[in-house]
């Protein structure tokens, strides 16, 4: 059996990258910030944006906060507040400081691709991730009023593949080890990029759209879970290594399944 503290001969490095509202966190920035700031019709804004295919899918908020005049109050010091009241999954700390410290001999490179505000994710994963590691949709903010006066960037959709793209050269890093984790529609484009040059998915969530193209999909509170098929598919570890890494942080592994489901409907 292949130790877990073995090393391969030559040091291989991976790029992550995830996604982070509902991947690393448990509900929507939007729903916060909106919440913080008194506008109650939040969800309905985005429903309409959606329904009428202005913005891609991820960059509904942006928009608000762009051209919504609900949002206009909006400065600098909300969207970091806002961060600061999104709740993070359990153990987010963990994960990118397992990856940071290397698994079997093999270098991870982890960066968080958001369509969420910048300032937001950088405020919610401050101690965690570095913020330059950290990619969310920017903006201009006017230096007499405070308020946002454009928007210089949003990774959503094609957005996002383009800043992986970006990674991927700079850190030269090749396709085929490039693994992103993503729990919705707004990840589309960019898991359909890596699958198409062998890289490796991971969905976080059972939304059927993605979780048809995704390599494999883990359904846990806990953000050290997206270990698990990063462990068996990539490096090929097997299930009592896994646990034993765990262990070896104090976490028990201790409920499992792995279930194959099919999505079926008939009409008569």
């Amino acid at each position: 059996m292949k130790n877990i503290t073995s090393k391969p001969d030559t040091t291989i490095d991976y790029l992550i990258a995830s996604d982070f509202d509902q991947t690393l966190s448990f509900n929507d920035s939007g729903s916060v910030l909106a919440e913080m700031v008194g506008v109650s019709d939040f969800k309905e804004k985005v429903a309409g944006l959606a329904r009428s295919n202005l913005v891609q899918q991820g960059a509904e908020l942006a928009y608000l906060l762009r051209h919504d005049p609900a949002f206009r109050g909006v400065r600098l010091e909300h969207l970091i507040e806002t961060g600061k009241r999104v709740r993070i999954k359990d153990n987010v700390k963990l994960f990118a400081e397992i990856l940071s410290d290397g698994l079997d001999g093999y270098r991870f490179q982890f960066f968080v691709i958001s369509a969420g505000p910048r300032e937001v994710v950088r405020s919610a994963l401050a101690g965690i991730v570095p913020p330059e590691n950290v990619f969310g949709s920017e903006f201009e903010f006017d230096p007499k009023t405070g308020e946002i006066c454009s928007v210089l960037r949003v990774p959503a959709g094609n957005g996002k593949v383009e800043v992986l793209q970006e990674l991927a050269l700079e850190h030269q890093i090749s396709p085929d080890r490039l693994i992103y984790v993503g729990d919705g529609s707004s990840d589309l484009y960019v898991m359909h990029d890596v699958n198409s040059r062998d890289g490796h998915t991971i969905a976080v969530s059972e939304t059927k759209s993605i979780g048809r193209i995704a390599n494999r999909t883990v359904l846990s509170d806990n953000a050290v879970s997206v270990l698990v098929p990063i462990l068996e598919d990539v490096l090929k570890w097997d299930s009592h290594q896994i646990r034993e890494l765990f262990t070896s942080h104090g976490l028990a592994l201790q409920d499992w399944d792995k279930i194959h489901t099919d999505w079926i409907t008939f009409h008569s």
